[in-house]
Order: structure tokens, then sequence, then C-alpha cells
């Protein structure tokens, strides 16, 4: 996919005749598939990833891009479509993607406000940004074109990075674009946190183009890194892509707080990723009048607004060069740096904790041209206290139905649970449901994507011709089981029964 997202588009980049001007430019994305290149997502129980990947692409005929073993477990490469066609019976292969191309676009306009809006919830600013953390001791891994490690504005603050381009230049910016996100999240200057520890991720080349493949191959290495506590910046964007999705939620799973920008397209950030994906915060832009930008995506699927129009941070042109430029990708990184103070106070808190800080926190009802379903939420950077862990969502038992088989001496019974959300009718898939047969014993079964399984008792002699089946458990990832929320906890079976 092709896009100018002021960055994938590296979401970022918008001219405005004026800071407190509303950029007129437009950048929408682009859809650009790439003919015979795909991303090929393994189930969750491969174990040999490197293995599968191998006898895969040797089958296929194709050529290896990429291996994904922590965001996802897959490999891109490039293939023909009979061997794509063929690959989709391999029984351990989830979905395939086709790869899409993305590319940014920036132009200059004037100085920045961004620091200034964010200390303060009420008008007038001040022209002073007020801190009392630095992010010192948290790790913010730039997802993007590079940076230009010699810059004054990052001061010796920068480790070792990641390169998915492999064009020769490594981890350097040769664009820009990576520059600029990573002097706002933590310039010595410019920046949000200004004592936080840059990590380059280069996934777009010299003129900001890249893949989906490329980017996932960053997300991926950032996965795998052992260095946290640790935030993540996504200043790009395109159409959806359940794959980049994926990769950024088991990002988060392993503890990275992922910030990505909403997009510059003026539509609904559900409609693309990662701002589509629920567990990163996604982050649309706004002026220094206090309006939604008109370029910024909304929805719901938008958690939360920063300053993007006429932000001025470092550039790659020399050690002391800036630029001003304006879309979400420059949005982005403010609350980027945000979440690294965040971290910097509690390191131990979980992504989830510091997003419900970072929406609890903000600056509500302030903003004005905001589309439906949009949150009003203005960050604000100065906020007390620390993260505090979110409640942890409740499931229970949606229903029970048994039925039973009979041989010449025994007999089995069969219970289909069913198991959802408290207080929705969501269903929950992947949850483990442990029941009881009395007589009979116990066993287990794992629900589907309709959140529904079976569990079978083991054989029961027939001169027991009834048996109580109760549900004793059920667990899923970050859910808590609620037995008092269950619309039914045990059933009766008996020998020819069907209930």
């Amino acid at each position: 996919m092709r896009l100018a997202f002021a960055a994938l588009a590296l979401l970022g980049a918008f001219g405005a005749s004026a800071q407190g001007a509303d950029p007129a430019a437009r950048h929408p994305f682009r859809s650009q598939p790439i003919p015979g290149q795909y991303i090929v997502v393994f189930k969750d129980g491969v174990r040999d990833v490197a293995g599968e990947t191998d006898k895969a692409v040797r089958r296929a005929g194709g050529r290896r891009h990429h291996t994904y073993s922590k965001a996802i477990k897959g490999f891109s490469a490039s293939m023909s479509d009979a061997a794509v066609q063929d690959l989709r019976y391999n029984p351990n292969v989830a979905y395939i993607e086709q790869d899409q191309a993305i590319s940014l676009a920036a132009v200059e306009t004037p100085a920045t406000w961004g620091l200034d809006r964010i200390d303060q919830a009420d008008r007038p600013l001040d022209t002073i940004y007020h801190y009392t953390r630095t992010g010192a001791g948290v790790y913010a891994f730039i997802i993007d074109t590079g940076i230009r490690s010699t810059h004054s504005e990052f001061s010796g603050r920068m480790l070792a990075g990641f390169d998915a381009v492999q064009d020769g230049n490594g981890t350097n910016d040769c664009d820009g674009h990576g520059t600029h996100v990573s002097g706002t999240v933590g310039g010595t200057t410019w920046g949000v946190a200004k004592a936080v520890t840059l990590i380059p991720v280069r996934v777009l080349d010299c003129s900001g183009s890249g893949t989906w493949s490329g980017v996932i191959a960053g997300i991926d290495w950032v996965a795998n890194s052992p260095l946290r506590p640790a935030v993540a910046n996504m200043s790009l964007g395109g159409g959806f892509s359940a794959s980049v999705n994926a990769a950024v939620a088991n990002a988060v799973a392993k503890g990275v707080v992922m910030v990505v920008a909403a997009g510059n397209e003026n539509t609904n950030a559900c409609k693309s990723s990662p701002a589509s994906e629920p567990t990163a915060i996604t982050v649309g832009a706004t002026t220094s009048t206090d309006a939604r930008a008109s370029y910024s995506n909304y929805g719901t699927c938008v958690d939360i607004f920063a300053p993007g129009s006429g932000i001025t941070s470092s550039w790659n042109t020399s050690d002391s060069a800036t630029n001003t430029i304006s879309g979400t990708s420059m949005a982005t990184p403010h609350v980027t740096g945000a979440a690294a103070l965040a971290l910097e106070a509690s390191p131990d808190s979980t992504p989830a904790a510091v997003t419900l800080y970072l929406t609890s926190q903000a600056t509500p009802n302030r903003l004005a041209s905001l589309n439906s379903g949009s949150p009003n939420l203005l960050l604000y950077s100065l906020a007390d206290g620390t993260p505090t862990e979110p409640p942890v969502p409740g499931i229970a038992v949606k229903s029970l139905a048994g039925k039973t088989a009979k041989s010449r001496t025994t007999w089995v019974g069969q219970v289909t649970v069913v198991i959802r959300n408290v207080g929705s009718t969501t269903l929950v898939p992947n949850a483990v449901v442990t029941g009881s047969f009395a007589p009979g014993g116990t066993s287990s079964c794992t629900t589907n994507n309709k959140g529904q399984c079976v569990i079978s008792s083991p054989a029961i002699p027939t001169v027991m011709p009834t048996s109580v089946f109760t549900v004793t458990d059920v667990t899923a990832t970050g859910k808590a089981y609620d037995s008092g929320e269950n619309s039914a906890s045990q059933l009766t079976l008996s020998i020819g029964s069907r209930r």
C-alpha cells in the first residue's frame, strides 16, 4: 500500500502558511499492492518458525525477505500466485496478505507551539514548557526513517538500532522524518521527554517509502528487544492490515507501549492500520486554536489528540538543523514522550495502565471540529500521580447445552459451553473451560472464534444413569472469570437426554 500519511506516509507532513493555520495540503492514503510479494502468518501453535519458513519458501520456489518470530509468527516473500494458493492449504498457515508499498511526504511550515500547549489545561499559553519528569531510564523505539545520531538534540542518548531497508545507510536518517519525530519525543530543546534513550528502527528509505513487510520486521525486532520500560512511536500508517495490527498487539503483550498515528486522510481511523489496533494508543492531530486538524483522521479508534500542525523539531540535514512540519506524525511523538514520562515514574506499569493514565489525565472538552465518535481529550503532560492498572475485564458462561451418547455398558456426556464478556454479548475465543462430571471426572476444552467449545466426560457406567456437570473454572489471557455472572453453572445429564 502506498501511503502519504505524513508518514507511511509517515503521517507527518503537511504544510501550513501560519502557525495557527490548519494545513491546506492533503495527503490521503493510496493503496498500492506489491505484485508477487506476500506476508504469510503462521498459526500460534507453530514452534519452529524458521524451519517452517524454510520449507514453505522452498516449496513455493520463492525468495524470502523477512522472518518474524515475536510480533507475529511468519515471513514475507516473493512468490507466484499459484504458490500462494498452494500455501493457503498449508495447515500451519493462519492467513496470507499481499504486501503493500508505503510512502511519506513533508513540507516546511512555521514554528512550534506544541510543548507550550500540552503542559497546561487552559489558555492563554505562557510560552514555557513546564516539566517535572524527563523520561530518564526509559527506552523509546522510533519506527520510522532512522535518526541522525550526531544531532545536538540527542546528546549521546542513542543506542544501536535495526535496519529493515538494507540500502547501505544503516539506521542513518536520509529523509528527515524520523529525526523530526525523535526530536519531539526526546530532543533536548524540542522534546517532551528530554532524557529518554532513543533507538532507531529504520523501516522507510531515503524517499520515505517502505513496505508493510519491512514495518513488521521492525516491530518484530522491538518486541524481541529486552530493553524495558519501553515505548515505540509509529508515525506511519496505511490501509487496514490484519498482520500489522497483530504485530502491534503482540509487541504490546510483550510490554511495549505502542503509540501510533491516526492518519492524515480526514476519515475514520478504524479503516487504517495500525491506527485501528485497540491495544495501541492512537493519536489525532490538533491546531494551535485547539481544533481538530482538518486532515486528521477521527472516530472511535482515536484515543487522544495532541498538537500536530506547525511543529518544529530536529532535522537530518545537519547536527543543528530544524524543520517545521504538520500531520498526525507530529502529534504522535508528543504522546510517546508523555508515555515515557509516565514510565519514568512507574517503570513496571503495563501498556494498558499507561494508556489509562494518559487518557484519564488528558484535558477534556477543549477541542472543536471533532467528528462523531472522537474523544474530546487533549494530551496533558504535567499530570500528577502514576499509572494504575485498569480493571481486569470479566468473562462468564453465557449458556450450557448437553447431550449424551450410549454404548452397551457405558455412556458419555457432552456439554457445549459458550463464554461471553461480562457486560456485553461479545463472545470470547481462546478461553479454557474446565468442568467436572459427577460421576465421570474432570475435563476441559478451549473456545473457538465463536466463543464455544464442547467438553466430553470420560466413560460413565450405565448403572449410573445421571451425571451433574459443573463449570469449575474459565481462564483467558487478560480476563478474569466471574462465576456470579454465569447464566448457568450446572447441567444435569442422563442417559438418552438432550438439553
